[in-house]
This record gives structure tokens, sequence and C-alpha cells, in this order.
């Protein structure tokens, strides 16, 4: 989905009348080359979840690399937790096509208010600049206090908060399956711009677009759960568990690479939280998001996925 693909149709080509093979086989040759671009970003996050009231709170300072050969003046994010609220685009349409999805319909609408989803920006800076935000529910727009050049990068400073939806479809909590929380598309994700513009379009239940980029992604948990997440455990001695203790990077390993440390706190941290009385949950990965096993309760600890990258799929 994000590998750099080029396909004929996109590709400029143009082959005029000759007269002699040879020419139009050297002019295919010249003519056919592409010249695609791809976007780049890094993600630098610190996440805490509370799973007694299901929300979280949290901040990102990303880098935003402009590869295109055009000046942005504007920046736009996915909000697709906000998708679960009664009142969505996506919950209007489940329930007014002529064929909706039937694991959709209308779950909800029948939401409550602590069981619907929230993604909300708070803030935004470049540099010291506070951006102009413009919510627009599964998307947010964000106005640029300086441009962003061709072949630049800037980088911005956000702070958000949200709600963990009970699991309509990929993600949210208390699935079917045992597992406490599905953590798929679960932050504010910059969206993709390419030869055709910005990717930005309201969530409706299709599928994901994203920008390439790195992930450094700190997250404070209960104890008494398991985070599976894309990348690989750089102390498993410190958290237990069940990691692996020792871990080979392949002979053929290629960039991005993913690493996760996670990080004990002491019971004096402002992290530590009460246990909370949840029964066994199965352990799940999706969309390079998170899954949460619960297991017997340990001290409270700080979870800290430090240089989590995105993997291709």
């Amino acid at each position: 989905m994000d590998g750099l693909l080029c396909f004929a149709g996109m590709c400029s080509t143009l082959v005029r009348p000759l007269f002699s093979v040879v020419a139009l086989g050297a002019s295919l040759l010249v003519t056919a080359q592409c010249d695609r671009w791809q976007q780049r970003v890094k993600y630098d996050m610190r996440v805490e979840l509370d799973p007694r009231t299901h929300r979280f709170t949290g901040s990102n300072t990303l880098t935003y690399v402009n590869n295109s050969p055009d000046t942005l003046r504007e920046v736009f994010f996915h909000l697709y937790f906000n998708a679960f609220r009664p009142g969505s685009e996506m919950d209007v349409r489940s329930r007014t096509i002529a064929d909706p999805d039937s694991r959709v319909g209308g779950r909800i609408a029948e939401l409550t208010k602590t069981e619907m989803g929230e993604q909300v920006v708070d803030r935004m800076l470049q540099g010291n600049k506070p951006l102009l935000l413009e919510p627009m529910g599964t998307v947010l727009k964000a106005t640029l206090a300086q441009p962003l050049l061709p072949g630049k990068s800037t980088t911005l400073a956000l702070d958000f908060h949200g709600q963990v939806p009970v699991q309509v479809r990929r993600s949210g909590r208390d699935n079917a399956e045992g597992v406490a929380y599905s953590m798929a598309q679960w932050y504010p994700k910059l969206a993709e711009y390419d030869a055709r513009g910005w990717h930005a379009y309201p969530y409706v239940g299709r599928e994901f677009y994203g920008v390439w980029g790195d992930f450094d992604v700190a997250i404070t948990l209960d104890s008494a759960y398991t985070i599976a997440a894309t990348g690989v455990l750089q102390n498993p001695e410190q958290i237990g568990h069940g990691y692996p203790k020792t871990f080979e990077e392949p002979e053929a390993a290629q960039p991005p690479t993913s690493h996760v440390s996670l990080l004990p706190c002491t019971s004096s941290t402002s992290h530590e939280i009460a246990q909370s009385p949840l029964q066994p949950h199965t352990l799940t990965d999706i969309d390079n998001g998170v899954g949460v096993v619960r297991e017997e309760p340990p001290d409270a600890v700080t979870l800290d996925t430090n240089d989590v990258r995105a993997c291709p799929l």
C-alpha cells in the first residue's frame, strides 16, 4: 500500500510514429521512465491509556519531508476514531445506503457517550507558532504558519486526546475474540499527498492510505496488560510478559526497521494505575497498531516503545 509503484498509465510516456524499429525501441526506453516521488514522515509520540475510562492522552512531534514539486500551505490529518460516533458520516452512510455493511448497520448510532470513539487535536505548533485547526469529523485541516517548500521539511508538535470506542469495525475495545484493545489507526495520522494531491477523505469504512515513515512511540499502560506492536523489543529482560529474550536482525534487513523498548517505572511515578477487574484476553496486532493482552498483574510499569518504525505490509 505504501510501496512506490509505477503503472504504465501513470508515467509520462510519449510514443511518436517512427519509421525505424530501432528508433522506436530507443524512444520507448527513454520516454517510459517513471519519475514518481513519495512523501516521508517521522513520528515521535508519547501516549497514556487509562483502562478504567478507555481514554488516552498523547503528544506527537513529527517531521514531514516534502519530496513533491509543490509548495504546501496546509496539511491534513485523519481522525479515524471520530467515525465511531452517532451522527458521523460513517454512521449515516451505514444506515441509509442500499447495501450497508451488515457488520456495522445501526451499531454506531446506538453507542452511548462512554462507548463512542473520540479523537481531538488540542493544539498544533510549527516551530513556536500555533496553527489554525479546522476539524471536520474524521479529517483535520491545519494551515501552516510557514509554507513547506519542495525538497524541504518541517516539524509539527501537537497534543491530542481521545476515547477508544467499543469495537464496531477493525479498531476498538472488547471485540468478539476477547481482545481488550485493538488499536488500529488510533493516533492523528498525517494524510498522504501525492501526484493527485491530498488524500484527506472522510472515513466511511474503506481502506487506508498513509505516508511512509518511521515511528518512535512510548505507551504508558497498566502493567496487567501486554502490548503487541510492530517492532523489535530492545529490553525484554526488564519487562518479562513472555517477550523473547534475544533477537537477531535478519541478514538482508532493509530500512525502515522496527525496534521496541519497554521500560519499568517505580510505584511513585504518576503513571501507576490501579488494576482493573478484566478477564484474560488474547493477543492481536492490526495495521501497525497495538493489541493488548491482560496477564497476572505485576507492579505498574511504563511501556516505552522506542523507535517503532513502520514496515511494509
